[in-house]
């Protein structure tokens, strides 16, 4: 199983060399992950350790399929929320983009110079990241950019910009990341401590790289001012339709918290208000079919969706094998000295998460370490580096994945001119929290 990954995950970073969609390897990936994981008996490494003794009893084909048809139902439910709040997501942000709302932002940039730019896209994305979340955010400035910048290669390094500052702007709010969401789901940080230990970090593991970058930009940048076949409309619907999108975005976690349904349901049915919505503006224009929701949906990415998917079912075999399991026991028992343990523990798991996803890396580790008191600085620390961490290379975080697939980033090119710069961010960052820790 880990051949298969290193295999297919080489094959995904070498997409543009091989000429095979990184879409295809990830399902492939996945599917192949689940075969070994069903006909190798993993019951002994998997999750469900209490059935191992009914296995050696009962190891009857039934049984098996049992055990691995409700895994796959277990996890397949998880990964539909992601991939069902983001098919919310990204049709919300269609709606928006047709209808002109992003104009609001765009007529307000007025820079003509890359350094300026690069600087504006990172604190914009840091900030709304930790009111919306790092993967609603990729979505929306992606499609800015895609308004505003002609070159491929410039969208590539400023989308490079919205993944690291997304993940970032996503640390320090208990809303901004799914994995800081998990911590404070679990009761084991509150958001006044969160915000307090994890700001500074974040915002230097966003401005550190930025400010590199900086220094190697050309002076000016070519913008697509005016875009072909954009049907204008009155700026009050260009502003109604972006605040209804953007106050449906925000409203989606006070949904979770009256409700307590699960996000996607909350995107979900924001998007169906807007669609109502949208659909009443479109009966003044049936003349121009693009305005149809049946139009608009077509721009959904599915391949983007279906890469989703792959990734974090060839995630979830990994997990059911045991291998985080077996990583985490193994990093404890290395560390002995216990002044510095837990702080070599998250550097290294937040490296960890820019190769595995850090949804299940994180949950592995809140049981591995459930011991470890609630507000103890670990917590904190491992939202930093699992969140920060993702970004050193490009499939480590889901901001990252949805921004890859937008754009087609090349993965190599991304490792070489991207990632160094992000893990000197990313050390930064450490160096800052662990003196934060030392003067208080």
């Amino acid at each position: 199983m880990i051949a298969t990954f290193i295999v297919c995950y080489t094959c995904i970073a070498m997409e543009n060399i091989l000429c095979i969609h990184k879409t295809a390897m990830a399902l492939l990936l996945a599917v192949s992950l689940w075969i070994f994981f069903s006909l190798g008996n993993c019951c002994s490494f998997s999750v469900y350790k209490d059935f191992l003794t009914y296995c050696e009893y009962h190891s009857n084909n039934n049984f098996t399929y049992w055990l691995v048809h409700n895994l796959l139902i277990e996890y397949l439910g998880k990964t539909s929320e992601v991939l069902f709040f983001l098919i919310g997501t990204m049709a919300i942000v269609e709606i928006i983009n047709v209808y002109g709302g992003f104009r609001l932002i765009i007529n307000r940039i007025h820079t003509t110079k890359k350094v300026s730019f690069i600087w504006i896209i990172g604190f914009l994305t840091f900030g709304i990241s930790a009111i919306l979340d790092n993967i609603t955010t990729s979505i929306i400035m992606t499609t800015l950019l895609r308004k505003l910048i002609v070159n491929k290669k410039d969208r590539w390094l400023f989308g490079s910009v919205i993944i690291l500052a997304a993940n970032a702007g996503g640390i320090w709010s208990p809303i901004g990341d799914i994995t800081t969401v998990m911590l404070w789901i679990a009761e084991k940080i509150n958001s006044n401590y969160l915000i307090a230990n994890t700001f500074l970090p974040a915002l230097t593991s966003m401005t550190i790289p930025i400010g590199i970058l900086s220094f190697t930009m050309d002076s000016s940048i070519i913008y697509l001012k005016t875009i072909e076949n954009e049907i204008k409309f009155p700026k009050k619907i260009n502003n109604f339709v972006f605040f209804l999108g953007i106050g449906i975005l925000l409203f989606v976690p006070l949904f979770k918290k009256i409700t307590n349904l699960p996000p996607y349901f909350g995107m979900l049915g924001g998007f169906s208000i807007l669609w109502i919505v949208s659909n009443f503006i479109y009966q003044n224009n049936k003349h121009n079919c693009s305005l149809s929701i049946h139009n608009i949906l077509k721009r959904v990415d599915i391949h983007n969706i279906l890469f989703f998917f792959g990734i974090l079912m060839a995630i979830n075999a990994l997990q059911s094998y045991g291998i985080l399991d077996l990583l985490s026991a193994f990093l404890d028992k290395i560390f002995i000295k216990e002044s510095n343990k837990y702080y070599i523990i998250s550097i290294i798991i937040g490296v960890f998460s820019s190769i595995i996803d850090n949804i299940p890396l994180v949950a592995g580790t809140i049981e591995m370490y459930k011991a470890i008191p609630n507000n103890h600085y670990f917590w904190t620390f491992l939202a930093y580096t699992t969140g920060s961490g993702g970004s050193i290379l490009l499939i480590g975080s889901a901001a990252g994945v949805a921004v890859m697939g937008m754009e087609d980033i090349n993965f190599i090119w991304y490792s070489k001119k991207i990632s160094w710069i992000v893990l000197i961010g990313y050390l930064s960052g450490c160096f800052v929290y662990i003196f934060q820790q030392i003067l208080i």
